[in-house]
Protein backbone atom coordinates (compact mmCIF):
# COMPACT_ATOMS: atom_id res chain seq x y z
CA UNK A 1 0.00 0.00 0.00
CA UNK A 2 1.48 2.97 -1.06
CA UNK A 3 1.08 6.45 1.07
CA UNK A 4 -1.97 7.74 -1.27
CA UNK A 5 -3.98 4.81 -0.46
CA UNK A 6 -6.64 3.77 2.54
CA UNK A 7 -9.17 6.43 3.71
CA UNK A 8 -8.26 9.56 5.24
CA UNK A 9 -8.24 8.83 9.02
CA UNK A 10 -8.50 12.56 10.05
CA UNK A 11 -10.40 15.40 8.57
CA UNK A 12 -10.73 18.49 10.66
CA UNK A 13 -14.66 19.39 10.04
CA UNK A 14 -15.75 15.86 9.87
CA UNK A 15 -15.20 14.87 13.71
CA UNK A 16 -18.88 15.45 14.95
CA UNK A 17 -19.53 13.13 18.04
CA UNK A 18 -23.46 13.78 18.62
CA UNK A 19 -26.65 11.98 17.71
CA UNK A 20 -28.19 14.01 15.35
CA UNK A 21 -31.62 12.81 16.96
CA UNK A 22 -33.41 13.79 13.07
CA UNK A 23 -36.52 12.03 14.58
CA UNK A 24 -37.06 14.18 17.45
CA UNK A 25 -36.60 17.90 14.79
CA UNK A 26 -40.84 17.78 14.56
CA UNK A 27 -41.57 16.79 18.21
CA UNK A 28 -42.65 19.58 19.41
CA UNK A 29 -42.99 18.71 23.19
CA UNK A 30 -39.99 16.97 22.89
CA UNK A 31 -38.02 20.22 21.75
CA UNK A 32 -40.36 22.36 23.94
CA UNK A 33 -38.92 20.22 27.01
CA UNK A 34 -35.15 20.11 26.07
CA UNK A 35 -35.16 24.41 25.05
CA UNK A 36 -37.15 24.47 29.48
CA UNK A 37 -33.95 22.19 30.59
CA UNK A 38 -31.23 24.71 31.91
CA UNK A 39 -28.90 21.75 31.45
CA UNK A 40 -29.51 22.69 27.66
CA UNK A 41 -26.36 24.46 26.01
CA UNK A 42 -26.95 27.01 23.30
CA UNK A 43 -24.60 28.14 20.48
CA UNK A 44 -25.20 32.05 19.27
CA UNK A 45 -23.82 31.76 15.86
CA UNK A 46 -23.45 35.97 13.53
CA UNK A 47 -21.77 35.39 10.26
CA UNK A 48 -20.48 31.93 10.54
CA UNK A 49 -18.94 33.17 14.18
CA UNK A 50 -19.24 32.27 17.07
CA UNK A 51 -17.46 33.29 20.77
CA UNK A 52 -14.55 30.34 21.75
CA UNK A 53 -11.89 30.58 24.72
CA UNK A 54 -8.55 29.80 23.56
CA UNK A 55 -6.98 29.31 26.79
CA UNK A 56 -5.89 26.66 27.95
CA UNK A 57 -7.47 24.65 25.11
CA UNK A 58 -9.59 26.32 21.86
CA UNK A 59 -13.09 25.88 23.13
CA UNK A 60 -16.78 26.54 22.29
CA UNK A 61 -18.63 28.81 24.61
CA UNK A 62 -22.00 28.28 25.17
CA UNK A 63 -25.43 29.71 27.02
CA UNK A 64 -27.87 28.33 28.79
CA UNK A 65 -31.60 28.69 26.53
CA UNK A 66 -32.36 31.12 29.03
CA UNK A 67 -29.86 33.86 27.94
CA UNK A 68 -29.95 33.38 24.49
CA UNK A 69 -31.31 35.72 21.77
CA UNK A 70 -35.07 35.29 20.99
CA UNK A 71 -35.67 33.95 17.60
CA UNK A 72 -35.38 30.40 15.90
CA UNK A 73 -33.91 27.88 16.90
CA UNK A 74 -31.48 24.75 15.35
CA UNK A 75 -31.53 21.32 16.86
CA UNK A 76 -27.56 20.24 16.69
CA UNK A 77 -28.56 17.13 18.58
CA UNK A 78 -27.45 15.29 21.87
CA UNK A 79 -24.43 14.13 23.33
CA UNK A 80 -23.81 10.46 25.19
CA UNK A 81 -25.11 12.19 28.52
CA UNK A 82 -28.52 13.26 27.39
CA UNK A 83 -27.34 17.33 26.98
CA UNK A 84 -29.09 18.47 23.90
CA UNK A 85 -27.30 21.16 21.87
CA UNK A 86 -29.19 24.00 19.90
CA UNK A 87 -27.80 27.18 17.41
CA UNK A 88 -29.84 30.40 17.55
CA UNK A 89 -28.44 33.24 15.40
CA UNK A 90 -27.77 36.41 16.77
CA UNK A 91 -25.07 38.49 18.42
CA UNK A 92 -22.59 36.72 21.32
CA UNK A 93 -22.93 37.65 24.46
CA UNK A 94 -20.02 39.46 25.68
CA UNK A 95 -18.09 36.80 28.24
CA UNK A 96 -14.60 37.40 29.93
CA UNK A 97 -11.73 35.58 28.19
CA UNK A 98 -13.86 34.91 24.98
CA UNK A 99 -13.86 35.93 21.41
CA UNK A 100 -15.79 35.67 18.09
CA UNK A 101 -13.94 33.17 15.70
CA UNK A 102 -14.89 31.07 12.86
CA UNK A 103 -14.10 27.92 11.32
CA UNK A 104 -11.06 28.74 9.56
CA UNK A 105 -9.63 29.94 12.79
CA UNK A 106 -10.96 27.05 15.20
CA UNK A 107 -12.05 24.11 13.29
CA UNK A 108 -8.58 22.37 13.21
CA UNK A 109 -8.11 23.43 17.07
CA UNK A 110 -11.34 22.40 18.56
CA UNK A 111 -12.08 18.73 20.11
CA UNK A 112 -14.55 15.90 17.72
CA UNK A 113 -17.55 17.76 19.45
CA UNK A 114 -16.94 21.25 18.98
CA UNK A 115 -15.68 20.71 16.01
CA UNK A 116 -18.97 19.26 14.49
CA UNK A 117 -21.30 21.24 16.60
CA UNK A 118 -19.50 24.50 14.93
CA UNK A 119 -19.38 23.16 11.45
CA UNK A 120 -23.63 21.87 11.94
CA UNK A 121 -24.42 25.81 13.04
CA UNK A 122 -22.25 27.43 10.55
CA UNK A 123 -23.83 25.69 7.68
CA UNK A 124 -27.37 26.16 9.01
CA UNK A 125 -26.95 29.64 9.77
CA UNK A 126 -25.77 30.65 6.05
CA UNK A 127 -28.29 28.35 4.60
CA UNK A 128 -31.16 30.73 6.97
CA UNK A 129 -29.36 33.73 5.48
CA UNK A 130 -29.37 33.07 2.32
CA UNK A 131 -32.25 31.62 1.70
CA UNK A 132 -35.28 33.10 3.09
CA UNK A 133 -37.91 33.42 0.50
CA UNK A 134 -39.35 30.48 -1.82
CA UNK A 135 -37.89 30.18 -5.26
CA UNK A 136 -41.18 29.18 -6.65
CA UNK A 137 -43.24 32.20 -5.55
CA UNK A 138 -40.94 34.29 -3.78
CA UNK A 139 -42.86 34.41 -0.01
CA UNK A 140 -40.95 34.02 2.80
CA UNK A 141 -40.73 30.92 4.05
CA UNK A 142 -40.98 29.37 7.89
CA UNK A 143 -38.71 27.31 10.01
CA UNK A 144 -39.92 23.82 10.70
CA UNK A 145 -38.20 20.92 11.84
CA UNK A 146 -35.93 22.44 14.31
CA UNK A 147 -34.37 24.59 11.63
CA UNK A 148 -33.44 21.69 9.05
CA UNK A 149 -36.60 22.83 6.54
CA UNK A 150 -38.36 25.97 5.59
CA UNK A 151 -41.83 25.64 4.30
CA UNK A 152 -43.57 28.12 2.18
CA UNK A 153 -46.61 28.86 3.69
CA UNK A 154 -48.53 30.23 0.18
CA UNK A 155 -47.77 26.96 -2.23
CA UNK A 156 -46.55 24.45 0.73
CA UNK A 157 -43.54 24.16 -0.86
CA UNK A 158 -40.44 22.31 1.61
CA UNK A 159 -37.04 23.04 1.28
CA UNK A 160 -33.95 21.84 2.88
CA UNK A 161 -30.45 23.25 3.76
CA UNK A 162 -28.23 23.24 0.17
CA UNK A 163 -24.95 21.12 0.18
CA UNK A 164 -22.69 21.30 -3.55
CA UNK A 165 -20.62 18.12 -4.02
CA UNK A 166 -17.33 19.29 -4.93
CA UNK A 167 -14.62 16.68 -5.72
CA UNK A 168 -10.98 17.48 -4.82
CA UNK A 169 -7.73 15.26 -6.23
CA UNK A 170 -4.32 14.40 -5.53
CA UNK A 171 -3.02 14.15 -9.10
CA UNK A 172 0.34 11.99 -8.95
CA UNK A 173 2.75 10.68 -11.86
CA UNK A 174 4.75 7.54 -13.11
CA UNK A 175 7.55 9.09 -10.70
CA UNK A 176 5.02 9.75 -7.57
CA UNK A 177 5.33 13.59 -8.32
CA UNK A 178 2.23 15.73 -7.31
CA UNK A 179 0.61 18.07 -9.36
CA UNK A 180 -0.28 21.76 -7.56
CA UNK A 181 -1.75 25.04 -9.08
CA UNK A 182 -2.39 28.33 -8.47
CA UNK A 183 -5.71 29.92 -9.27
CA UNK A 184 -5.73 33.28 -11.01
CA UNK A 185 -6.55 34.78 -7.73
CA UNK A 186 -4.34 33.52 -5.32
CA UNK A 187 -1.63 34.68 -3.53
CA UNK A 188 1.85 34.41 -5.53
CA UNK A 189 2.96 31.68 -2.52
CA UNK A 190 -0.55 29.34 -2.81
CA UNK A 191 -0.78 26.29 -4.34
CA UNK A 192 -3.08 23.36 -4.22
CA UNK A 193 -4.14 19.86 -5.78
CA UNK A 194 -7.23 20.50 -8.33
CA UNK A 195 -10.89 20.91 -7.40
CA UNK A 196 -14.11 21.59 -9.09
CA UNK A 197 -17.98 21.41 -8.81
CA UNK A 198 -19.36 18.16 -9.61
CA UNK A 199 -22.27 18.84 -12.23
CA UNK A 200 -25.63 17.56 -12.89
CA UNK A 201 -25.91 13.94 -14.62
CA UNK A 202 -22.24 13.32 -13.55
CA UNK A 203 -20.88 10.53 -11.09
CA UNK A 204 -18.22 12.21 -8.75
CA UNK A 205 -15.03 9.84 -10.83
CA UNK A 206 -16.50 11.22 -13.88
CA UNK A 207 -16.50 14.88 -12.14
CA UNK A 208 -12.76 14.23 -11.33
CA UNK A 209 -11.35 13.60 -14.87
CA UNK A 210 -13.28 16.04 -16.29
CA UNK A 211 -11.78 18.69 -13.91
CA UNK A 212 -8.41 17.33 -14.25
CA UNK A 213 -8.85 17.76 -18.37
CA UNK A 214 -10.02 21.10 -18.22
CA UNK A 215 -8.05 22.57 -15.50
CA UNK A 216 -4.91 21.47 -17.04
CA UNK A 217 -5.10 19.14 -20.25
CA UNK A 218 -4.43 16.10 -18.36
CA UNK A 219 -6.18 12.47 -19.14
CA UNK A 220 -6.36 11.01 -15.27
CA UNK A 221 -6.81 7.24 -14.35
CA UNK A 222 -7.05 5.23 -11.33
CA UNK A 223 -9.38 7.34 -9.87
CA UNK A 224 -9.51 6.32 -6.00
CA UNK A 225 -12.24 7.81 -3.32
CA UNK A 226 -10.21 8.08 0.16
CA UNK A 227 -13.01 10.63 2.10
CA UNK A 228 -15.06 13.60 2.49
CA UNK A 229 -15.94 16.85 5.06
CA UNK A 230 -18.02 19.05 5.18
CA UNK A 231 -16.97 22.70 3.78
CA UNK A 232 -20.11 24.80 4.80
CA UNK A 233 -17.88 27.91 3.57
CA UNK A 234 -20.25 28.66 2.68
CA UNK A 235 -22.26 25.38 1.59
CA UNK A 236 -19.85 22.58 -0.15
CA UNK A 237 -19.14 19.07 0.78
CA UNK A 238 -15.52 18.27 -0.57
CA UNK A 239 -15.12 14.72 -1.44
CA UNK A 240 -11.36 13.78 -1.81
CA UNK A 241 -9.63 11.73 -4.37
CA UNK A 242 -6.59 10.08 -5.75
CA UNK A 243 -5.80 10.02 -9.47
CA UNK A 244 -2.45 9.05 -11.74
CA UNK A 245 -1.85 11.31 -14.83
CA UNK A 246 1.07 10.96 -17.43
CA UNK A 247 3.67 13.47 -16.41
CA UNK A 248 5.50 13.50 -19.43
CA UNK A 249 2.55 15.25 -21.43
CA UNK A 250 2.86 19.35 -20.90
CA UNK A 251 0.55 20.98 -18.69
CA UNK A 252 -1.97 22.91 -20.72
CA UNK A 253 -3.47 25.23 -17.69
CA UNK A 254 -7.04 27.16 -18.58
CA UNK A 255 -5.96 30.52 -17.66
CA UNK A 256 -9.44 31.32 -16.35
CA UNK A 257 -9.04 28.72 -13.50
CA UNK A 258 -5.26 27.91 -13.44
CA UNK A 259 -2.41 31.31 -13.59
CA UNK A 260 0.00 28.26 -13.24
CA UNK A 261 0.87 24.40 -12.58
CA UNK A 262 3.67 21.95 -12.09
CA UNK A 263 5.05 18.84 -10.66
CA UNK A 264 6.78 18.54 -7.27
CA UNK A 265 8.83 15.59 -5.90
CA UNK A 266 8.93 15.58 -2.42
CA UNK A 267 12.29 17.35 -1.83
CA UNK A 268 11.04 20.09 -4.30
CA UNK A 269 8.00 20.75 -2.56
CA UNK A 270 9.74 20.72 1.08
CA UNK A 271 12.63 23.11 -0.57
CA UNK A 272 9.71 25.52 -2.11
CA UNK A 273 8.15 25.75 1.23
CA UNK A 274 11.66 26.43 3.27
CA UNK A 275 12.53 28.89 0.45
CA UNK A 276 8.74 30.38 1.54
CA UNK A 277 8.01 30.52 -2.52
CA UNK A 278 5.38 27.79 -1.51
CA UNK A 279 3.42 28.62 2.07
CA UNK A 280 2.35 25.35 3.63
CA UNK A 281 -1.24 24.40 3.76
CA UNK A 282 -3.17 24.15 7.51
CA UNK A 283 -4.65 21.06 8.53
CA UNK A 284 -8.34 22.25 7.74
CA UNK A 285 -8.55 21.87 4.45
CA UNK A 286 -8.68 17.89 2.94
CA UNK A 287 -6.31 19.47 0.36
CA UNK A 288 -4.05 19.80 3.26
CA UNK A 289 -4.70 16.33 4.37
CA UNK A 290 -4.19 14.75 1.32
CA UNK A 291 -0.81 16.30 0.45
CA UNK A 292 0.35 15.57 4.02
CA UNK A 293 -0.93 11.68 3.04
CA UNK A 294 0.98 12.02 0.16
CA UNK A 295 4.27 13.62 1.54
CA UNK A 296 4.53 11.39 4.94
CA UNK A 297 3.52 13.13 7.52
CA UNK A 298 2.80 17.30 8.32
CA UNK A 299 4.34 19.23 5.46
CA UNK A 300 7.53 22.16 6.99
CA UNK A 301 6.00 25.50 8.78
CA UNK A 302 2.44 24.00 8.58
CA UNK A 303 0.43 26.58 10.59
CA UNK A 304 -1.85 25.05 13.53
CA UNK A 305 -5.05 25.96 11.17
Amino acid sequence: MTVTEGPLEWLALARGTLDRVALKRRDDAWLADAWADPATRVLVVQDGRTLVTLEPEPALVFVAPGQAPDGDRWLLGVDDDGTAYFAVPGEPPAVDGAEPAGLRRVGALLADRDSGLLTHAVALEHWHRTNRFCPRCGTETRVTSAGHVRVCPEDGSQHFPRVDPAVIMLVTDADDRILLARGPQWPADRRSILAGFVEPGESLEQAVAREVLEEVGLAVRDVRYLGSQPWPLPQSLMLGFTATADGTLPLRPDPEEILDAGWYTRDELRAAIEAKEIVAPGPLSIAAQLIMRWYGGELPNMPAF
